[in-house]
């Protein structure tokens, strides 16, 4: 059984707070022959505090990136639409395989007002697009409807990042959308929903431990590949217990980049403004949850 796991990179800082592009290259070769792909400035990778400059500096980077069989997503969400279009564009002209936009946020929007918003940038890009649903950062779902409207309109319009605890949402885009388009890709975004999408006919997962584990979620794919569920249900129940690691610090993102950090993939946990580093306490409890990815299964 195919599955697909894409990694929503951190973006990494040095000290001062400027992007490190050589220590960001250094996470994207640490993900190189396990996961199927990454994606940089999601919400893991802090793209709502980079400004349009540092936001192409990334892109550009990945656009020359040596991806040696992965496939190289951008975010280019922003709440100015002409923004994420024109951030759509030069991902195009970098040749990044795809952007991922989330919906507008702040006010919730109604079915037409999403349509509206997506469909204003598929016309003007020819980027392919991920619709980007966060219930929780937004104040409303996507509806599948809306998905299959809109991937029915525009071809450019190819997949979902589905970031819902509770998977039925996810399993009726899958029903509604790819049983009349079955080349739309519909991914999780939660780790511990891996598996489920892809047991009811979606793709995989868009999830933020692969950062940190991501020989685990090649196994985890592997395993899916060789169709042997027992294990396949072994690693479901691994990652039910690492994801205590997203509950370690709130928000998560510095956990992430002292994990990083801790497995010498990077050299600086630094985060943008308000996010607060980890403390010794935290620091701890991370370090015996790092040790728990290595445990047998």
């Amino acid at each position: 059984m195919e599955s697909r796991y894409i990694t929503p990179v951190v973006t990494v800082f040095d000290d001062k707070g400027r992007v490190d592009l050589e220590q960001n290259l250094h996470v994207y070769d640490s993900l190189k022959g396990k996961v199927s792909g990454f994606v940089t400035m999601g919400s893991t990778g802090e793209f709502f505090a980079l400004n349009m400059q540092n936001s192409k500096a990334l892109i550009e980077l990945c656009g020359g990136y040596q991806k040696e069989g992965m496939h190289v997503y951008a975010g280019a969400s922003r709440l100015d639409v002409n923004e994420s279009i024109e951030l759509a564009n030069f991902a195009y002209e970098q040749e990044i395989d795809g952007v991922m936009i989330i919906s507008p946020y702040y006010f919730p929007l109604d079915d037409e007002g999403v349509y509206r918003f997506y469909s204003t940038i598929a016309e003007k890009t020819p980027a392919k697009i991920f619709i980007y649903n966060f219930p929780e950062r937004t104040g409303y779902s996507v509806s599948p409807e809306v998905c299959l409207r809109l991937a029915d309109k525009y071809t450019n319009i190819v997949g979902l990042k589905d970031t819902i605890p509770d998977t039925s949402h996810t399993a009726q885009v899958i029903e509604t959308v790819k049983s009349r388009l079955p080349h739309f890709e519909v991914y999780a975004g939660y780790d511990n929903n891996f598996a489920h999408v892809v047991l009811s006919g979606g793709s995989g997962c868009i999830g933020g431990l692969s950062n940190i584990f991501p020989q685990f979620f090649a196994s985890w794919m592997q395993a899916f590949a060789q169709g042997d569920l027992a294990l396949v249900a072994k690693y479901q129940q691994r990652v039910d217990q690492l994801m205590a690691i997203y509950g370690v610090n709130t928000p998560f993102i510095p956990t992430f980049k002292k994990a990083l950090q801790l497995k010498g993939v990077i050299n600086s946990d630094h985060c943008t403004s308000p996010f607060i580093g980890l403390n010794s306490t935290q620091t701890e409890q991370l370090q015996q949850l790092l040790a728990l990815a290595d445990a047998p299964l």
